[in-house]
């Protein structure tokens, strides 16, 4: 028989198999949220390659609770170790977590910063790129500042480059960055004696703007302090000379002239009382005047604003001067460095020409070196002596009562005026203390004469020649006496012209009949090829004009006016009274380019009726 300890143990043991049981059967999953849990998932309860049904049923490890039966834990005991498990599991996800967001977040900063260099780079990339950029743009600036000034076509602000090219001392050979071929760049170019901001003197209200927005072109291309500081003192000039010329344009040029006449006395005052002073006293005056300005004394303050605002001009002027200087000492001794070079060069080539004979021992060695000698003289005799023409009567200018028609449109010189230039000219020769050697193309000897750009363009239209039927023209129409209102600034002067007259036989009918080629009709005009030369035109932009009058009384001929602004007078021509022929296929050319104005008509044919 069974005790009563065993009959207690074995009821124990049914209670804790009842309640694990009902533990596990609490664990399972009724039928209908399997089904659910089965076809939300990839793989349904009755399609599955594994032949599953249970396959949304929770997973239960019964293995391990029978061991864990077997070892006498109880329901509570493994209920309590499974969630220790829990949250020892769930502590380690968290760390995982934790340990693969710091990866993730060092790997984000890694590739920010990877980033951030190579933005970096490419910035500082781009940045030199933008230098190299401005430094090429500056380059080219010069280069078509120097080709414009060999051309003779420069602009102001070319003259100011040009100037500032020599701001720096010249290298020396063995210098680094030495060029001979770029240290010759700048022979032949000249340099301005002049400071830099009397180009401003000279110039019209639209080439001073233009000549402002080249300024500051330069100032954002510049690189170089000393080169800035030339750049921003020039700037100061140019915007108070804009300034005047606006004032002027805004006010009319008797209103301003007026107006300046006014304020004479007070401007003759400021510039005595800066005439004369550097640029370290000129910013001691400074300072002094913005003292006086703002201690707040009883004080004429028009006056001494104005006269704050002239010395800021003065000051820049001050130091454009002071760099001026530094250009031309740097630039003479540049040239006069070349001239040693060439001279040490010239010196040398004659040595090695010239051999000298050797002295003799004995008499009979003198003669034959004496006759050696007496040859080899021959030879260079022959070779440099100069030849002498005798004069002929043939080679004096003719004397001439009246102008010949093809010599009246020559400019007319007085020999006592040619000689006081010529004078003037030796004269400052005699003060230069260096005269730069002009460069000879192709090592030629003779240098041309110096042609200024009106008698260029002037021998270049003569240069055309006339044709067969062609005939200079010059008859020229008295003007009366015109005021003009530039006249008080300018001398007026007129025109060259270059003009030509078309004659021929007109064979209409009439001449047919009553002439042949043998007893030909008197020639007529056909037409008319006018060439105005206005080299010298202040404003560019106002094209000279034409415009054709009809004499009064006078039905066959006409007078064609030229009118153009200043310096230059209205000129005018006597033609024939004629309709014109319009087209251009007929030859009517009506053109002004590079201060020539070209027209060229053609006369319409009258055709005879009976």
């Amino acid at each position: 028989m069974t005790t009563t300890a065993e009959r207690a143990e074995r009821k124990a043991s049914k209670k804790a198999a009842k309640q694990l049981d009902k533990a596990d059967r609490a664990l399972l999953l009724p039928e209908e949220a399997r089904r659910s849990a089965a076809e939300v998932s990839f793989y349904s309860a009755d399609t599955n390659p594994f032949f599953d049904a249970n396959l949304g049923e929770k997973f239960v490890w019964g293995k391990k609770r029978e061991k864990e039966r077997k070892q006498g834990m109880t329901p509570e005991e493994a209920r309590r170790r499974d969630l220790e498990r829990q949250v020892e599991s769930q502590h380690e996800i968290e760390r995982l977590n934790q340990r693969r967001g710091e990866r993730e977040e060092e790997m984000r900063m890694r590739e920010e910063e990877s980033m951030r260099a190579a933005r970096m780079a490419e910035s500082a990339q781009m940045s030199a790129w933008i230098d190299r950029e401005d430094d090429f743009h500056l380059e080219q600036a010069k280069k078509r500042a120097e080709i414009r000034v060999r051309e003779r076509r420069a602009k102001p602000i070319d003259f100011l480059a040009l100037n500032l090219k020599w701001s720096l001392p010249p290298l020396q050979p063995g210098d680094e960055g030495y060029d001979d071929e770029q240290e010759d760049e700048g022979v032949g170019l000249e340099v301005d004696t002049e400071e830099p901001y009397m180009i401003f003197d000279n110039l019209t209200l639209e080439d001073s703007e233009e000549l402002h927005e080249d300024i500051k072109m330069y100032l954002s291309l510049e690189k170089l302090e000393a080169n800035l500081e030339f750049w921003r003192s020039l700037l100061i000039v140019s915007s108070a000379s804009l300034e005047a010329l606006r004032n002027e344009r805004a006010v009319g040029t008797s209103a301003f002239a007026a107006q300046a006449r006014a304020n004479a006395s007070v401007k003759a005052e400021i510039t005595r009382l800066l005439a004369g002073k550097t640029y370290n006293q000129l910013v001691a005056l400074q300072n002094q005047v913005q003292r006086k300005l703002a201690s707040g004394e009883p004080v004429d303050v028009e006056y001494w604003e104005g006269l704050l605002k002239e010395l800021i001009v003065w000051k820049a002027k001050g130091k454009l001067r002071d760099m001026h200087e530094v250009v031309l000492n740097n630039r003479l001794e540049q040239l006069r460095r070349k001239q040693r070079d060439e001279a040490v060069r010239f010196k040398e080539e004659v040595k090695s020409a010239i051999h000298l004979p050797a002295a003799p021992q004995a008499g009979d060695g003198v003669a034959e070196a004496f006759e050696d000698d007496e040859g080899g003289d021959d030879d260079m005799d022959v070779e440099d002596a100069a030849v002498v023409e005798p004069w002929d009567d043939a080679l004096e200018p003719p004397k001439l009562k009246r102008i010949p028609e093809e010599l009246r449109g020559c400019e007319l010189l007085d020999s006592e005026e040619e000689l006081h230039k010529l004078y003037a000219q030796r004269r400052s020769i005699a003060k230069t203390r260096f005269v730069a050697k002009p460069r000879v193309a192709n090592d030629a000897v003779v240098v041309a004469p110096k042609v200024n750009k009106d008698e260029e363009i002037y021998q270049a239209a003569v240069g055309q020649g006339l044709d067969e039927e062609e005939e200079l023209f010059n008859l020229e129409v008295e003007m009366s006496k015109t005021a003009y209102s530039w006249e008080d600034k300018y001398r007026p002067r007129k025109p060259r012209y270059f003009n030509k007259v078309h004659t021929g036989y007109e064979w209409n009918k009439y001449n047919q009949t009553h002439y042949d080629t043998d007893n030909p009709p008197p020639k007529v005009v056909q037409g008319y090829k006018f060439c105005i030369f206005y080299p010298d035109l202040l404003d560019k932009t106002k094209t000279p004009t034409y415009k054709v009058i009809k004499n009064p009384g006078n039905d066959d001929t006409s007078t064609l006016v030229f009118t153009a602004s200043a310096p230059y007078e209205t000129i005018a021509f006597t033609i024939v009274n004629k309709a014109w022929e319009q087209s251009h296929k007929r030859g009517f050319r009506s053109s002004f380019d590079r201060g020539v104005l070209q027209l060229y008509v053609q006369l319409k044919r009258e055709f005879y009726r009976k």
